[in-house]
């Protein structure tokens, strides 16, 4: 697959996951040579993700993955926020902001 021009520009998305509106731009092929994803929570801002501590993450991936998967950046960051989400680290944030932490 090649992409050139328009297909190239950093597109926007904007989705909601379980009550944090998330912000998501995908470039591909940035720089020409790799694909990128910034995933950022807008509200609440800064909110923690299971796949970052600070509401921002940078990930870089082999060109062509997106679309290897069904082309759906929205359906594959919800995937892997789920998939995350599922794990003990998570899990244990999750009921220690339940909780209110006392210590």
């Amino acid at each position: 697959m090649c992409l050139r021009g328009a297909d190239m520009e950093p597109q926007t998305y904007r989705f909601a996951w379980r009550g944090i509106e998330i912000e998501v731009i995908y470039t591909p092929r940035k720089w020409t040579v790799i694909d990128h994803l910034e995933i950022r929570s807008v509200l609440p801002e800064g909110a923690r993700l299971p796949i970052t501590s600070t509401g921002y993450r940078s990930h870089f991936m082999q060109p062509g993955t997106i679309e290897a998967h069904g082309g759906d950046v929205a359906a594959q960051v919800l995937a892997w926020l789920d998939e995350e989400a599922a794990k003990p680290d998570w899990l244990a944030y999750v009921e220690a902001t339940r909780q209110g932490e006392l210590f």
